[in-house]
């Protein structure tokens, strides 16, 4: 979702950035964390597994406590503890992973044993006509973890808007208004915007004034942004709260909203 956001070619989504000349705070997003995951997830099956990797993760916490450590000390330190393997890690294709931009070079093969529940339910309702809604029920997430649930709205965003008419019936269905977990309620929210269900509109502002971490706020600043009835109104809320924003979030919601950078944080 990231590197639709950033752009398949945008040199954000390395996983080494080249910051010269840039502002860090321009390149904030969850690439590090899920390009990265993929990189070590890849290194692990090509080790031999969880036991063999966590071997590695241990040593090199215990040796690189408490300092600062470069790309190249970490790639230098694997390469050192899989002596052994060297001929195994001399096939990863480095520079792609670490310097090319878009998505890895190797798509990770996961255990999707509790996934599948959510991407059926996705689909079911993705496919749903008008007369099928009647169909869904509270039941359907009975057996879901909040985990689940979290993955089942993220997979309904990586699909095309709901009609409203869905939206307003999966709410009927499973109240996910009720629920205060930021992951769930935050990933609800875009859905029910992305409907233009305007109910949201005021729900969702309320979570960007009170929520004040980036991952929530600026992805729904931007939805909101969207919702194109709304716009003064989201701006004006943006406003109105930005002196007590984090300065890094205030100024990327800023730019993400087209508000004039000129303008006092109150920092």
């Amino acid at each position: 979702m990231e590197v639709n956001t950033l752009g398949a070619k945008s040199p954000f989504t390395n996983l080494v950035i080249n910051l010269d000349g840039v502002d860090p705070d321009d390149s904030f997003s969850s690439i590090p964390y899920e390009k990265g995951f993929a990189l070590l997830y890849h290194l692990e099956e090509l080790m031999g597994g969880p036991e063999v990797f966590m071997g590695f993760i241990k040593s090199y916490i215990q040796l690189f406590a408490y300092r600062s450590v470069t790309t190249e000390d970490w790639k230098n330190y694997l390469f050192s503890y899989f002596k052994d393997k060297v001929d195994i890690l001399n096939k990863v294709d480095w520079n792609t992973w670490m310097h090319t931009p878009g998505m890895p070079p190797v798509k990770p093969q996961y255990d999707t044993t509790l996934a599948d529940a959510c991407t059926a339910l996705c689909q079911r309702w993705k496919k749903a006509s008008e007369e099928d809604l009647a169909n869904f029920s509270p039941n359907d997430l009975k057996a879901f973890s909040s985990h689940q649930l979290i993955e089942f709205l993220a997979q309904l965003l990586q699909e095309e808007a709901l009609p409203l008419t869905h939206v307003k019936k999966m709410q009927e269905m499973y109240n996910f208004n009720n629920i205060n977990n930021s992951e769930i309620r935050f990933r609800w929210l875009r859905v029910c915007l992305r409907a233009k269900w305007e109910d949201a509109v005021p729900l969702a502002l309320k979570m960007v004034t009170e929520q004040g971490r980036m991952k929530f706020t600026r992805p729904l600043y931007r939805e909101l942004y969207n919702f194109e009835k709304f716009r003064e109104k989201v701006v004006s809320n943006f406003m109105k709260n930005r002196p007590s924003m984090h300065q890094v979030t205030a100024s990327l919601v800023a730019k993400d909203l087209k508000v004039d950078q000129t303008q006092s944080t109150g920092f």
